[in-house]
């Protein structure tokens, strides 16, 4: 085995866990799994919690709680770590989650209660191909693409590397990603033909990748329709930054 697998959970197989679906379906894995083993948080996951950077705190959580050998947290999609975020939060501290909201008939805030366990699966219209790409035509330019959804920890780096950027410069995070969603320009798919592509690319055929990637990656839906004290129906939707954890301590 690798060693530097080590650092995640693979060595805590007989430890308590269950076994969580992914929204995946492990489609884009190399493993395919559907689902994965996921230990319980215990007193000594609270040292995890009380990180002070909360993007560290998530993906250092799910790194101690994945128990498989073939499927690393860092190489899941941003869906699935958050069913398994959920799935850690209900078991350890229950399903309801409470949020603040505005009123729209008021503009004043409140207080609700979300019940975490009610969250669905999004399912998209379109599967993505065997490699775990999808096959493209852009609107605008006629270009034919392969492209993929990007893991939990390459958008993490991608904004790491954004915040340590020059001040007064404005970070190309757009095409940072593009440079890594794209897989191939009409079957070419060296780093050359990507960034001459890129740098020409309409706005109106950059605007439809990032939407197609986001209708179509399987997720959580994260939206919750909910009732303000006014009687008017406000959509909120559920993050995932330290306070999903923290408010127990």
């Amino acid at each position: 085995m690798d060693n530097t697998l080590l650092q995640y959970g693979q060595e805590n197989f007989n430890l308590p866990h269950d076994v969580v679906k992914l929204p995946s379906e492990g489609r884009f894995y190399a493993s395919k799994k559907k689902s994965v083993k996921v230990g319980y948080l215990t007193a000594a996951d609270e040292n995890i919690l009380m990180s002070t950077n909360p993007d560290d705190l998530i993906i250092n959580l799910v790194r101690s709680k994945v128990y498989e050998h073939d499927l690393r947290p860092d190489d899941m999609l941003n869906g699935d770590i958050e069913a398994i975020l959920i799935f850690l939060r209900n078991t350890s501290f229950g399903p309801e989650y409470n949020i603040t909201a505005v009123d729209p008939q008021t503009g004043k805030r409140f207080e609700t209660e979300v019940l975490l366990d009610s969250l669905d699966f999004k399912v998209p219209s379109i599967k993505p191909n065997d490699d775990g790409t999808y096959s493209i035509t852009l609107p605008k330019s006629g270009t034919n693409l392969k492209i993929r959804p990007l893991t939990y920890k390459e958008l993490q780096d991608i904004e790491k590397l954004g915040e340590t950027y020059p001040k007064g410069r404005v970070a190309p995070k757009i095409t940072w990603k593009l440079m890594k969603q794209i897989v191939s320009v009409e079957g070419d798919s060296t780093e050359q033909t990507k960034s001459k592509f890129i740098e020409g690319l309409p706005i109106m055929d950059s605007k439809y990748i990032r939407n197609f990637l986001f209708e179509n990656e399987p997720s959580i839906d994260l939206r919750k329709t909910l009732l303000a004290p006014s009687g008017e129906k406000v959509e909120v939707t559920i993050t995932f930054g330290a306070e999903f954890f923290r408010v127990f301590f």
